[in-house]
């Protein structure tokens, strides 16, 4: 399974999916002009991998982990998170465990909560992380 890497601008977040190494980030300021010409490529790529996932059998014990490092989102980008995280969620609930780990500046309330808010729609583990983000 390729990566897929996106660099991210001054309106979108860079994306970081590196299957080989288990590592799967989101991180950024998500305010694209068009939020589906961005996320949908995402998304495709994660149909993909649980296709892959589905096709190569998972270890015994692997699990994912999806790093999102948000600085801000508009609420377009987050009906379009909420659906990168219920393919997530898709995954965890038929082939091995997924978690996230939802990173937010120390003083940024409002990224915590919303972090909080994303944990309470989907059953999987959600954690949350204080730090200073640039």
């Amino acid at each position: 399974m390729t990566s897929l890497v996106i660099e991210g601008t001054d309106l979108t977040p860079s994306i970081n999916f590196q299957p080989e190494k288990m590592d799967f980030e989101i991180s950024g300021e998500s305010r694209p002009e068009n939020v589906r010409k961005f996320y949908e490529p995402v998304m495709e790529w994660i149909d993909n991998y649980k296709l892959f996932l589905e096709a190569n059998k998972p270890k015994q014990g692997e699990k994912l982990v999806f790093k999102f490092k948000f600085q801000y989102f508009n609420s377009t980008s987050a009906k379009f998170l909420t659906s990168v995280i219920a393919k997530l969620d898709a995954i965890r609930q038929d082939l091995l465990p997924v978690e996230i780990e939802w990173y937010y500046d120390s003083p940024d309330i409002d990224m915590k909560n919303s972090g909080e808010e994303f944990s309470k729609m989907f059953a999987m583990p959600f954690r949350l992380f204080s730090i200073e983000l640039m």
